[in-house]
């Protein structure tokens, strides 16, 4: 019966205008070349040219390795991306529900009394089976379509794993960069009250004038804000931890520590930018939604052929429930449909094809951000380790500078104002120098982001061949 059908249409398919459905074979939009990194050379690169998965695991510290398992496996904004890849696929069953037939079936009676005729009943019971034949595939690129969409949610579950990782590592780092400042500002906090002290027991002798003494107090207030101040930031990055780990802020602390001492830098990873459009995770998924926009033209275009549907009926009618079955109705009734002229096939065509240019332009969009990320990130880290040095240096000197000037002070060779200035020089470098870990630490981290983590390359392909598939 299908081969009869399909026959006829296809020979007045040809003889009504042979409408244009053809398709040219799937590309990846072209984007600007780029051959090498700019500022890696410099770099100390690690051995292996791919990123170990589990990454963040350089940094050796165990107890970030637990903050990130303990993320991934409550974070909230994971968990959406992960029901959106249900709903994904849940919706790749329903477009392909559009080529199979459908069964309706159900049962009446009917029951009447008119004045002066005899009261009458009458039970019916009958089935319905239609079926829309996808002769030309129209469905079946709909199925590829919502299957490209599904692998685009996949990669955007892989680029929000790379984000919460990276969101908590940096939070983590920031955190033990306020304990040590913390620390550091009680101490220096703690040594200028005990000047205090002396300051106040010299003016009580005429040593000191009283301004001195009213400005080391001021000092001590100056000290005391930016020690609060540290403590709230501290907090807020606590709390932006906890979200993170999805625990209601405030119900989560971590135990204070010193970052310098507890995480260590990393190598530099390798990557090169042939690898990145197909590493990167919003790359990947930009680049299926290009495809799921492909897909859709060629949908709109097997629209302008005859479709062929099947209607077949059957039913029982009886005045008698006894007797309902003892006869049967069947019927077939074949039809074709014809889009002589149907101006929504034609704008849905036209839409389809800039939608296309949008989510083409969407996807060189996403490569090039992705580009200028990784070079800031390498200018970043580039600079902050050349920093770290000339810090270094600093810091060495002004803590023998301090020490000379600690030393003369025991020899009345010079004020206390002279040895506290040199010690506040010293404590500012430090803080710079603590500071430039948590920024390297930092670079590294959205390096790592940036080249794509640990993810293996995926080729996007059509949604009907599913070697281009790449689960997490």
């Amino acid at each position: 019966m299908k081969a009869r059908i399909v026959f006829p249409v296809v020979l007045v398919g040809l003889l009504s205008g042979c409408p244009d459905v053809s398709m040219k074979p799937y590309r990846q939009p072209e984007t600007p070349g780029k051959g090498a990194w700019s500022n890696q050379k410099d770099l100390p690169v690690a051995p292996s040219e791919m990123i170990a998965p589990d990454w963040w695991k350089g940094f050796r510290d165990p107890y970030l390795d637990g903050l990130v398992e303990r993320a991934l496996r409550a974070n909230f904004d994971l968990k959406i991306l992960a029901a959106r890849i249900r709903v994904a696929s849940a919706e790749i069953g329903e477009a392909r529900a559009g080529a199979l037939p459908s069964l309706d079936a159900g049962a009446g009676a009917s029951f009447e009394k008119s004045t002066g005729q005899k009261f009458s009943k009458q039970f019916n019971l009958g089935t319905q089976v239609n079926w829309d034949i996808d002769i030309w595939g129209r469905v079946a690129k709909g199925v590829e379509a919502q299957t490209a969409e599904f692998r685009a949610t996949e990669a955007d579950w892989r680029a929000g794993y790379l984000t919460l990782v990276s969101d908590v590592s940096t939070t983590y780092f920031q955190i033990l960069q306020f304990d040590e400042q913390i620390r550091q500002q009680e101490q220096t906090l703690e040594k200028n009250r005990n000047i205090l002290v002396t300051f106040e027991a010299m003016m009580g002798q005429g040593l000191l004038p009283q301004t001195r003494v009213l400005q080391q107090r001021a000092e001590i207030n100056r000290m005391s804000t930016d020690l609060i101040e540290l403590r709230r930031l501290r907090a807020l990055a606590g709390n932006a931890l906890s979200t993170l780990l999805g625990i209601p802020a405030g119900e989560f602390t971590v135990p204070p520590g010193a970052l310098q001492g507890r995480v260590q830098l990393p190598l530099v990873p390798e990557g090169l930018p042939s690898q990145l459009l197909k590493r990167r995770p919003d790359i990947v998924a930009a680049e299926y939604r290009v495809l799921v926009s492909y897909d859709l033209v060629g949908q709109a275009k097997l629209a302008q052929l005859p479709s062929v549907s099947l209607t077949g009926r059957g039913g029982t009618a009886s005045f008698a429930l006894g007797s309902l079955l003892k006869s049967f109705t069947f019927g077939l009734l074949p039809s074709i449909n014809f889009p002589i002229f149907d101006p929504s096939v034609k704008a849905r065509i036209k839409t389809s094809e800039a939608q296309t240019g949008v989510a083409e332009n969407e996807y060189r969009r996403v490569v090039m951000a992705a580009f200028e990320e990784v070079e800031n990130a390498l200018v970043n880290l580039d600079a902050h380790r050349r920093q770290r040095e000339e810090l270094q240096q600093q810091s060495e000197r002004l803590a023998v500078v301090a020490a000379q000037v600690q030393a003369q002070l025991k020899e009345g060779m010079v004020s206390q104002l002279e040895v506290f200035e040199a010690e506040r020089t010293l404590l500012a470098s430090q803080l710079a120098l603590l500071a430039n870990h948590q920024q390297i630490l930092s670079d590294t981290v959205t390096l790592y982001k940036a080249l794509g983590g640990g993810w293996p390359a995926v080729d996007v392909r059509n949604a009907a061949d599913t070697s281009g598939r790449s689960r997490p």
